[in-house]
Parts: C-alpha cells; sequence; structure tokens
C-alpha cells in the first residue's frame, strides 16, 4: 500500500501510533466488509483481535492502492452471516 501525506502524518499521533501496520495491510488485503464512498474513496474494515477485539477501518483512495486515513471504528458492527 502506498500511504498520502496525510496516512503518514495520521500514524504519528498519539491515538494512532498503536495501530500496526500488518493490521492495516489485514485490513486491506482480507477485509470482512468494504464500502465505495459517494467520493469514490473505499472503506475495508478488519476484525483486529490482538486490539481487544476492534474493528480497524482504512480508507483507500479511488485506485484502491493508496491509503489515506487508519483508525478503530467503534461504531463498526458486523452484519450477521
Amino acid at each position: 500500500m502506498k500511504p498520502t501525506r496525510s496516512f503518514e502524518h495520521m500514524r504519528r499521533r498519539p491515538d494512532r501510533a498503536a495501530i500496526k501496520d500488518e493490521w492495516v495491510a489485514r485490513a486491506v488485503n482480507s477485509p470482512i466488509s468494504e464500502q465505495v464512498q459517494t467520493d469514490g474513496r473505499i472503506r475495508r474494515w478488519a476484525k483486529i483481535p490482538e486490539a481487544g477485539e476492534r474493528y480497524l477501518r482504512v480508507i483507500l483512495l479511488e485506485d484502491g492502492e493508496t491509503g489515506h486515513n487508519a483508525f478503530f471504528d467503534r461504531s463498526f458492527r458486523e452484519k450477521p452471516s
């Protein structure tokens, strides 16, 4: 994944510094859910057991390869299968 400058800056914030690269890669490569926003950006989520079963949301640009943001999404709920 190629990061934007915004993504690199965001990773230095104290509340997001604990997000590991491997977790971001998990959300990008093996998401449990995906949505395309109206602006074309792509939201992908992964459940991170190592982080207390929280859900990591990664926002990619329209190309699907460039990371724009990553954070733990407190409002995300898995849909029952």
